[in-house]
């Protein structure tokens, strides 16, 4: 058992380890260690609150502690890296739904009931917020993790009358806040909780369900953000410090990302967090001309030649795990030479950080590897432009096409090299659900097949 105020202290410096994990997941350079911050945080938190005043059921705690570490390091070592989106959106509806269950829990804990009643309104407010937000996360996250499974259509689904709907429940829910504080004191307000919930519990689904494949990375960043308030939230009504500095430090930091990945997609935030408010579906124009393809022969001698290569990677590269090979590749070029770098969309992939994680993890040095805007005013000086799986985020379509529902998004100008080959399984559309104008271009050629085993096969022929 320990003193409340060395439980604060504990608090404290677990803060300052969680401060130093978000900044050392900033860059791939420290990001092994930020995520040592970030345990050795987590650990120090739970001990703390384990051995706290008035802590009771430590047996079901610890045995709850076990179980859920074995669990989380099987899934841990389990899990691919192209499976990471789907694992983080589950991850994140366990949150909201431990914050609704808190809420309930708060709600008819005894000790409530001997609060003075200022305390007690403000503790009501909290616990109405916390369970309204924690059911929409949980809800919201299933079926982020329905649609990036593939389980549930990645269209966005809308009707007419949505937004009126959305605006109605709303405004329900605002009256049924304030009928829950009026009547906090009378056994029947729970009823109030139970109709807030399924209309939360409804507002996750459908905002989600509004919200296109085209938005699915932007989706996993909010929801990362709204975990991180629900945590906060279920902060308060515990009256545990901890909970709300950590929930505020990754709400907040998930928002910033959110606006930031919203910017590199020219999407309004405030329209993706409504759901899609005012969404229109579009199919963009229906493509025309001739798609040329060569094979891996063609493709190793057109490599063999450029002087000058940008790598542009996206999600096929990471399903075909190529980025081992494709390190190889780079090694051998640069050996010889050649001016060798990579283009990074902020959305590659369906995580933020997803190309960049992958190129760590194959060790390919951190200098070579830019940003979109830092990469594109280089294409018009570049021999030769790979693209790896990637479909979306060079599609020229965002910049040409203003009936592509992908219009104005900045996207990796690649069609500006002298030369493109594009790493495909096939000629279908990417994740968005849009053709891709950038397959009909002159100065670009289609290499079929799975990205892998593509680059061994160009491997064999550049590196011998």
């Amino acid at each position: 058992m320990i003193t409340p105020n060395i439980q604060t202290a504990a608090y404290l410096f677990a803060s300052l380890l969680f401060i130093f994990s978000l900044s050392g997941l900033s860059s791939q350079a420290t990001a092994r260690r930020g995520v040592i911050y970030g345990i050795i945080g987590m650990i120090l938190a739970i001990l703390a609150t384990i051995a706290g005043e008035n802590m009771d059921g430590y047996i079901y705690i610890i045995l709850a502690f076990l179980i859920a570490s074995v669990i989380g390091v099987m899934v841990a070592r389990k899990v691919e890296m192209t499976s990471m989106p789907q694992l983080i959106a589950m991850l994140h509806s366990f949150v909201g739904l431990a914050a609704v269950l808190v809420g309930f829990g708060s709600f008819i804990d005894p000790d409530v009931a001997q609060m003075i009643a200022v305390e007690k309104t403000i503790h009501m407010v909290e616990v109405y917020f916390g369970i309204f937000i924690g059911a929409i996360t949980f809800t919201g996250s299933l079926v982020a993790w329905g649609k990036l499974t593939e389980n549930i259509s990645g269209k966005p689904f809308v009707y007419k009358g949505k937004d009126i709907l959305n605006v109605v429940l709303l405004l329900v829910t605002i009256v049924l806040g304030v009928l829950f504080v009026m009547h906090m004191n009378e056994p029947h307000a729970i009823i109030y909780l139970y109709i807030m919930t399924a209309i939360a519990a409804f507002f996750g689904v459908m905002m989600v369900m509004a919200i296109g494949g085209a938005d699915m990375p932007v989706v996993i960043s909010m929801l990362n953000s709204l975990s991180g308030w629900t945590a906060s939230a279920a902060g308060f009504m515990l009256g545990n410090d901890l909970l709300i500095i950590t929930g505020a430090l990754v709400g907040s930091s998930g928002a910033v990302l959110s606006i930031i990945m919203c910017d590199a997609m020219n999407r309004s935030f405030f329209s993706v967090i409504s759901g899609g408010f005012g969404q229109e579906v579009k199919t963009g124009k229906k493509m025309e001309g001739t798609v040329l393809s060569i094979n891996h022969d063609e493709a190793a001698e057109i490599i063999k030649e450029a002087q000058s290569v940008i790598i542009v990677p996206g999600y096929g590269m990471a399903v075909s795990k190529a980025q081992h090979p494709v390190h190889d590749l780079v090694e051998k070029l640069r050996s010889e030479g050649k001016s060798v770098k990579f283009g990074i969309h902020p959305v590659a992939g369906r995580l933020p950080g997803h190309m960049n994680v992958l190129l760590a993890e194959a060790h390919v040095p951190y200098d070579i590897v830019m940003e979109m805007d830092e990469i594109n005013p280089e294409m018009h000086e570049t021999d030769l432009v790979l693209v790896i799986g990637a479909n979306d985020t060079v599609n020229p379509g965002a910049l040409e096409d203003e009936d592509s529902p992908i219009y104005g998004m900045p996207v990796i100008e690649v069609w500006k090299a002298k030369k493109v080959i594009v790493m495909k399984r096939s000629m279908a559309v990417g994740y968005a659900g849009v053709e891709n104008p950038l397959f009909f271009k002159e100065n670009t050629v289609l290499l079929y097949g799975d990205a892998k085993d593509s680059v061994d096969k160009i491997n064999a022929k550049v590196i011998g």
